[in-house]
């Protein structure tokens, strides 16, 4: 790693957040093996990947061969990527790690054609994922968020006195945020700016709240009347 070379979020220790570069490194390299793999007919490389992909997701990180790449090798030398909630992709790999491993088992039994199908499809999705940023489990797991009630849309009231904003006159913006999250950060100053009185709620210190008011993604900002009514969703 250069000397030059700092990193606002630690991969190995700040888990809840994730570099929006290390996911994409690892669907380029999971949809490029993917694809050999159903070119040379060479089957076992899926199991493979369904292997590394669920011992990375158990163990963590430092258990991860892409996740060590991009962190040790890539990362020191192209800089860091914007910091985002790492719950999506860990979600996409769970999903990874069920259509491979669906593939495994579909070619070990003997069912080549739906093993071949599956494998298809991780390698086009990954890739897409890979090349545009679009990744599908990802957005599922926004979906599933979504179809719990875990929306910022949900939010209807806000006690303003358990966020440091009781007996302010007029409208206040309350956002839900990370310190680490480079998109939180770009919110708020644009917030700031635009005159807009704003009051934070960091996630990782005031999980509570998370979890009354159903934060499942940051940022989250609702505008929000001086009796705690929330009047509008900002993001």
């Amino acid at each position: 790693m250069t000397a030059a070379f700092a990193r606002t979020a630690d991969p190995w220790k700040d888990t809840d957040v994730i570099d929006a570069r290390a996911p994409r490194t690892n669907q380029a390299i999971v949809g490029i093996l993917s694809l050999v793999a159903f070119l040379t007919g060479w089957w076992p490389i899926l199991g493979l990947l369904a292997l590394q992909l669920a011992i990375g997701l158990r163990f963590g990180r430092r258990w991860c061969l892409p996740c060590l790449f991009y962190f040790d090798v890539l990362q020191p030398r192209f800089g860091e990527g914007p910091i985002e909630d790492s719950r999506p992709p860990r979600f996409a790999n769970t999903v990874g790690v069920i259509f491979l491993g669906s593939a495994t088992l579909a070619h070990a039994l003997g069912y080549v054609t739906i093993g071949w199908g599956l494998a298809v499809i991780v390698a086009a999705l990954a890739l897409l994922a890979a090349t545009t940023g679009l990744c599908v489990g990802c957005e599922i797991y926004r979906i599933g968020a979504r179809i719990r009630g875990i929306r910022p849309g949900s939010i209807k009231h806000v006690d303003l006195a358990e966020i440091g904003a009781a007996g302010r006159s007029g409208e206040v913006v309350v956002q839900f945020t990370h310190p680490l999250c480079t998109d939180c950060h770009t919110l708020e100053r644009e917030l700031v700016a635009a005159g807009r009185d704003v009051f934070t709620v960091d996630v990782s210190r005031r999980p509570e709240l998370a979890r009354k008011y159903g934060v499942a993604l940051v940022p989250t900002a609702v505008a929000v009347a001086p009796g705690g009514v929330v009047t509008a969703r900002i993001a």
